[in-house]
């Protein structure tokens, strides 16, 4: 391999490792993957790097590649997403695309995995001020690992993988769906997991965000807001309880899991103080600020920008925090993902041109939206119509958790519909056939939450491709409710307790939500 010639392709690094344990990927929180601890097959790792060249910027772009080979091949090809930014080369291990998965990762099941770095080579956004890095992040890179990756499966096995897929989650999500959208005929099978498919306009609501918070946030002795203490670890818990003993019943028993979703009805103006803030209860700017920030970024004429947010009980996580608010008391210093991550993001790549320096916290949610529609048009991966990659059979399987902070879970839900419309002109069982999305309650960000995260996507997709299996459910599990199995059921579909064991998963049925 070390001699393999590809089009503008270079090869950097070949070793053999043996069979043993997987190590910790250090880029795991990025990736949203587990696998610790999986026994991996003996394989062969090579790495390399495609079109590499001096940017516009003066710096060195070229998009780096990873491939696991094993030796036990089941002629299966898995493209590992990204995360984040990207601008790191994950290990390519095909980790299931969950924190708290315990299924074995695709390499472990004899796929050969590629991963690879978006195009550039840091994981900040500075790359946005190379105009061909951009598209390469946005969705060129996916095309071209592809295209190598088959290619040197080829060489190296001296046969074509029978079956190719595509896994990820949050921008790794993002990246799966690019992949079926723009690349119909090269994935038999796509995982795309709590997607940020519409990346730029959750930026601009990551400002919307932060802008509520900041308006109601404590005071320094400087004058400055203290993000991380506009809600309270206490508000949130209240919030948190709030929503649960609003909902949890509606799906036919209180497990702390909100199923039925869409009958939630919750306000947090009733967890609002008669007179002033009060220990057990929100004051009126905390519950209006809540009605801003789940109602979505809007401009002045009440048109919506983003989407709504759905009330569900990760909201007093950990998960939900490190996004929204953080936990920084310097006013100077806030750390919440929303104010650094996504700042950068917003005024370094989806700004264009770059704007570097701009005070998210200043934009304008009239005059400032023009800014996004440019990067926003290669980036996102919104469409709908996609017929080419559901008649040649591929199959696409979506989850996401109804925490999630960062990605809205309407939003995916009104794109499934709309792609119910556009691909299948409103029949959903036609849709069904090719396409499944599953909602998971109380999960956060790719994992995490009080939630059943543990599932297995991967072995529903295979089977779906190379079985016909249709996948009604995902049996799931969880750190955060210790014995217990629920489905998690295909959408519209909804998890009803029936009768039994509230642990068991036959305790439940997937039934159409009463509307």
């Amino acid at each position: 391999m070390a001699s393999s010639k590809a089009e503008k392709t270079i090869i950097t690094m070949t070793k053999y490792v043996p069979e043993g344990p997987a190590a910790a990927d250090p880029e795991r929180m990025m990736t949203g993957a587990s696998g610790r601890g999986a026994m991996l097959p003996a394989h062969c790792v090579v790495q390399g790097e495609i079109e590499p060249r001096t940017g516009a910027d003066g710096k060195h772009y070229g998009i780096r590649f990873e491939i696991r080979f094993p030796d036990n091949w089941q002629q299966r090809l898995m493209f590992q997403g990204g995360g984040g930014s990207d601008g790191f080369l994950a290990n390519a291990l095909g980790t299931v695309p969950t924190l708290g998965s315990s299924a074995l990762p695709a390499l472990a099941r004899g796929y050969a995995v590629v991963s690879m770095d978006g195009g550039h080579p840091e994981k900040d956004i500075s790359f946005g001020n190379d105009q061909q890095a951009r598209l390469e992040f946005a969705y060129a890179a996916i095309g071209k690992v592809t295209m190598r990756a088959k290619q040197f499966v080829t060489q190296y096995y001296a046969s074509a993988p029978a079956h190719s897929y595509f896994m990820g989650c949050s921008n790794g999500g993002r990246e799966a769906m690019i992949a079926a959208q723009r690349y119909p005929l090269e994935f038999d099978g796509v995982v795309a997991g709590n997607a940020g498919f519409r990346l730029s306009r959750a930026a601009v609501a990551e400002a919307w965000d932060t802008q509520a918070f900041m308006k109601i946030a404590p005071k320094d002795a400087k004058g400055r807001p203290i993000l991380s203490e506009a809600f309270s670890e206490a508000d949130l818990k209240i919030v948190g309880n709030g929503v649960r003993d609003a909902c949890d019943g509606l799906d036919g028993i209180k497990d702390g899991l909100i199923n039925d979703y869409g009958a939630c009805r919750f306000k947090p103006a009733a967890l609002q103080c008669a007179s002033g803030k009060q220990a057990d209860c929100l004051s009126k700017a905390q519950v209006n600020a809540l009605d801003a920030i789940f109602g979505g970024p809007k401009n002045s004429k009440g048109e919506a920008l983003y989407s709504s947010w759905p009330y569900d009980t990760g909201i007093a996580s950990t998960g939900w925090r490190v996004w929204k608010l953080g936990f920084s008391k310097d006013a100077g210093r806030p750390d919440a993902l929303n104010a650094t991550l996504g700042s950068d993001s917003l005024t370094g790549y989806f700004m264009t041109p770059p704007a570097p320096g701009f005070d998210t916290l200043t934009f304008d949610f009239d005059r400032d939206m023009s800014r996004v529609q440019q990067t926003g048009a290669l980036n996102d991966a919104t469409s709908t119509f996609m017929n080419t990659f559901s008649t040649r059979g591929s199959k696409l399987i979506a989850f996401h958790g109804m925490s999630d902070p960062v990605f809205s879970a309407h939003d995916i839900m009104t794109w499934f519909d709309s792609l119910t419309r556009d691909t299948n002109g409103g029949d959903v069982t036609a849709r069904a056939k090719w396409a499944r999305l599953f909602m998971v309650p109380g999960m956060t960000h790719c994992g995490g939450g009080p939630a059943l995260d543990d599932f297995d996507p991967l072995g529903a997709i295979e089977q779906w491709v190379e079985t016909g299996k249709e996948p009604s459910l995902l049996a799931a599990t969880g750190e955060a409710f210790p014995g217990k199995n629920q489905p998690l059921c295909s959408y519209p579909a909804i998890a009803r307790y029936q009768t039994g064991d509230p642990n068991h998963i036959s305790s439940y049925r997937c039934v159409a939500p009463p509307r």
